[in-house]
């Protein structure tokens, strides 16, 4: 009798600690946006290299359980609280730049330097979220990390949340990637609503050979002008600059092929599934989880808008045979290349032999630039 009554409270101690007694509903929906942002990646390749390891972070995350167990990645000592700190403390981000400027060609923009004002233009959709957030409530450091959002860059967002809001990290950072995942979705019926037939048959001059040594004094003369202007983006700029100075030298190979491959892969790897894993649902499903979703995509809109929006109006004062085709305005954000290839395959539909992919390329790494250099700004007055 004794044994069978030490069972039975064997029995009920093991079920308090499974996950199946500790199930929330808020756990079950966290679960099934994961299986959605996976499905995605797999099924339709949006980013599938950022929403799978998010999706399964997701899953990881919201596997329920007893606090004190040290597996949640909020919990002080776990291995996932570890992974974390590189997310909260702003250690990764830098590390992707490094990398993204290591596999970056910024010939385009080098050839063609105008199309930086394009970058420059797509930014305003930060500075709308950034008004709209303090509108409806949100403290100005708040605002400032929800309005990154519009520049379409993951990096940067978490960047600047985990200095400016590192409480709204999950929602911010989640908003920030699956925007990044769905510009071909986004992206298209906007370009197609503020462009004409005409414009959108715009024929560019091929943009002219860039040398060597261009190419070498681009990433010194860039970190110089943009960090003398906004020191406090010098964790990304720094990193991206130097990371394409590897790459260009073309003495220091070994140094590239690390940083855009391997490093950047882990790094990826890192990001994705901690930034998931810290969308617990007892965490993340608040009403301002739902507002910050709403703010990123209006963020999102209107920087594809004033990308395309922008370039109509450059063109006024340019000459038929130099004039910009707007259908690139909209990689002004700094997704890259995703941006870039939303513009190529608009102006295919229109034109088979219209190429705009290297065009595009100009005013979508000026994005990267542009959205470093606007979390520096933001960091600077709000920090």
């Amino acid at each position: 009798m004794e044994f069978l009554e030490f069972f039975k409270f064997g029995i009920a101690q093991f079920y308090q600690y499974t996950g199946f007694a500790n199930v929330t509903w808020g756990h079950l929906i966290m679960i099934a946006i994961g299986i959605f942002f996976i499905a995605l990646g797999i099924i339709k390749e949006y980013e599938p290299l950022l929403l799978i390891p998010i999706g399964f972070g997701m899953i990881v995350g919201n596997i329920p359980f007893i606090g004190g167990l040290q597996v949640g990645v909020y919990e002080s000592g776990s291995v996932l609280n570890y992974l974390y700190f590189g997310v909260i403390k702003g250690v990764y981000p830098p590390l992707i730049f490094l990398g993204i400027g290591a596999m970056t060609d910024f010939s385009a923009l080098i050839s063609n330097p105008k199309l930086i004002l394009i970058g420059a233009a797509a930014q305003f959709g930060i500075f709308a979220a950034y008004i709209s957030a303090l509108l409806i409530g949100f403290s100005a450091m708040e605002a400032g990390a929800i309005g990154i959002i519009g520049g379409a860059d993951g990096p940067t967002a978490i960047f600047l949340a985990s200095k400016l809001a590192p409480g709204m990290m999950g929602a911010i950072a989640v908003s920030a990637y699956s925007y990044m995942a769905l510009v071909p979705v986004i992206q298209p019926p906007i370009m197609r609503l503020l462009t004409s037939d005409r414009e959108r048959l715009i024929k560019m001059r091929p943009p002219r050979a860039v040398s060597h040594r261009e190419k070498v004094f681009f990433p010194i003369l860039g970190i110089l002008l943009t960090t003398f202007l906004v020191p406090s983006a010098l964790p990304l700029l720094g990193m991206l600059f130097f990371g394409n100075l590897l790459k260009e030298s073309t003495v220091t190979r070994r140094l590239a092929n690390t940083a855009n491959g391997p490093l950047i892969d882990i790094v990826t790897i890192l990001i994705g599934l901690t930034v998931g894993a810290s969308t617990q649902a007892t965490n993340f499903l608040t009403t301002d989880s739902v507002l910050i979703f709403g703010l990123g995509a209006l963020s999102f809109i209107f920087a594809t808008a004033a990308g395309v929006g922008f370039v109509k109006f450059l063109n006024l004062f340019l000459k038929e045979g130099n004039k910009i085709n707007p259908l690139i305005g909209n990689s002004g954000v700094s997704a890259v290349p995703d941006a870039a290839r939303v513009s190529l395959v608009e102006g295919l539909k229109y034109d088979k032999k219209n190429y705009l992919l290297m065009h595009a390329m100009g005013p979508n790494v000026a994005g990267v630039i542009g959205s470093a250099v606007a979390a520096g700004i933001l960091l600077g007055f709000l920090y």
